[in-house]
């Protein structure tokens, strides 16, 4: 009876948030629809799984080939499962001397003189002589009030932290390659339509220098379409260096050297954008995102530490037994009359510490109300992220609807000024005008298209990915969720991803 008592709070995960929704007015059912890239409607549907692999809705075969290769080469993967290996084998050591009795085997042999003053004969001259000593000890603490096993709870607990942290990683991971990808594909769409702009301005400062060279326009016209010719050509450096630098952290992100990556390149016309978004029961999201069970298995840490500063306040019983031989020859031992053996046990209880077992425990309480309030604010934080996605695609889906018509006008408006221009039915500044203006936005379109695509990535990740659909010949849901076996050693490999 007494073995089965464990001092301190039996920890119970909190209850979800008690919501039906994420956001306060409701959502549409679907977003807007217009034409182009990245124009299709996107459906909310509620109670849907989110994939595993979600990021092979995009449809892009470069994509779901180059987040393969980083989930096998990345470091971070890489430092994340080491981390855990770690953990668990302090869970093992920790349990194999905790649960099981210490079994210890001792031999020794020295050559020795002792003195008479140690016998109460000061006069006595002994002899040296050989003592061989060859034994068995057992030790074994016995855990009355919960101590060891409490112990044991707190380290299950950081073993289980640190496999939310690996699955954390993982969905960081896809989701910068994924943004990253369509950032490059943005900033190839913008680099190709600054060049048309370029090509545009460049025919166009050819007309107006032969309508100089006619007597037509003034040298100040003529000026102002190199002005504009010469600030388009300096826009596209800074668009070049951001593609570079774009290259490089996808490199890194899989792994690989800058130098060395061999990466696709990321066109926005090859990426599809999912029609169909599933959207977790917020009931739900507190057990899918790998940070708020990462900060609920804090909180469980927690907890078990009160039970541990708790049974250190209550006597401890240690058991301890030898069985072995002593004696001055090496070929007599474990013969009749060289066996020495021993038994006893001993209760350590504390009686005063000067207020520090008290102290302890109150700070270990203390700790777990810590824990509780990071969690709440980590949950905050997870419903934030959700409805700041889904208030986004709703946007997006509007602002590039908008787009999409103002760039359409904006074509359609220097088209009619160019003709009217050359006829002289416009003054040059007309025309300068809605060349700025169809600059503008084209690459605001582009801008849209790519931020459409972006947030649908954001929203999977703030959803928590799929993680738990991941089986355990493809993935890490069993390794996350299995907390049954201490002994057993980690199998999170980033070959399971």
């Amino acid at each position: 009876m007494l073995a089965a008592c464990a001092v301190g709070p039996d920890f119970h995960p909190p209850e979800a948030p008690a919501t039906k929704s994420y956001t306060e007015a409701p959502l549409p059912s679907q977003t807007a629809a217009t034409t182009g890239t990245g124009g299709a409607v996107q459906r909310f549907i509620t109670e849907q799984e989110i994939p595993a692999q979600w990021w092979t809705l995009f449809h892009s075969e470069a994509l779901d080939q180059l987040i393969r290769q980083a989930l096998q080469d990345s470091p971070t993967l890489a430092a994340a499962e080491a981390t855990l290996r770690q953990s668990q084998e302090n869970l093992n050591a920790q349990y194999g001397a905790a649960i099981f009795p210490s079994v210890d085997a001792k031999a020794s042999g020295s050559r020795q003189v002792i003195s008479g003053v140690a016998v109460g004969q000061p006069g006595l001259k002994a002899s040296p002589f050989n003592l061989y000593n060859a034994s068995v000890s057992v030790s074994y603490a016995l855990d009355l009030f919960g101590g060891a096993r409490r112990e044991l709870e707190a380290l299950q607990a950081q073993v289980d932290f640190q496999r939310f942290q690996l699955a954390g990683a993982h969905l960081a991971l896809t989701a910068n390659i994924v943004t990253t990808a369509v950032k490059e594909a943005s900033l190839r769409a913008q680099i190709r339509a600054t060049r048309d702009i370029l090509a545009a301005q460049e025919k166009q400062l050819t007309v107006v220098d032969s309508q100089f060279r006619l007597g037509a326009v003034s040298r100040p016209d003529v000026l102002a379409q190199q002005t504009q010719l010469a600030q388009t050509r300096a826009t596209l450096p800074p668009l070049e260096k951001e593609l570079a630098q774009t290259r490089h952290q996808l490199a890194v992100l899989t792994g690989k050297l800058p130098s060395e990556a061999g990466l696709p390149e990321f066109e926005l016309e090859r990426l599809q954008l999912p029609q169909e978004l599933p959207i977790s029961l917020p009931s739900s999201l507190v057990q899918q995102r790998p940070d708020v069970r990462a900060s609920e298995t804090l909180l469980h840490q927690a907890s078990a530490q009160i039970g541990v500063a708790t049974a250190n306040m209550f006597p401890q019983i240690t058991l301890s037994g030898s069985y072995g031989s002593t004696t001055d020859n090496s070929h007599n031992l474990f013969t009749s009359g060289s066996n020495v053996w021993s038994f006893g046990a001993a209760l350590l209880q504390p009686i005063f510490h000067g207020g520090e077992l008290s102290a302890t425990r109150r700070a270990a309480v203390a700790a777990y109300d810590q824990a509780a309030a990071q969690y709440r604010e980590t949950v905050l934080q997870a419903f934030q992220n959700v409805a700041d996605v889904l208030r986004a695609l709703e946007a997006d889906a509007r602002t590039l609807k908008a787009q999409v018509a103002a760039e359409t006008a904006a074509l359609e408006a220097l088209e009619l000024t160019q003709q009217q221009f050359e006829v002289g039915a416009v003054s040059y500044l007309t025309l300068l005008n809605a060349e700025r203006q169809y600059q503008q936005t084209r690459i605001s379109l582009i801008q849209a298209q790519a931020t459409r695509y972006a947030d649908t990535a954001a929203l999977f990740q703030a959803l928590g990915g799929g993680w738990w659909n991941r089986d355990q010949q493809t993935g890490t849901a069993a390794a996350v969720t299995d907390t049954s076996q201490p002994d057993g050693s980690a199998k999170n490999s980033r070959e399971n991803f």
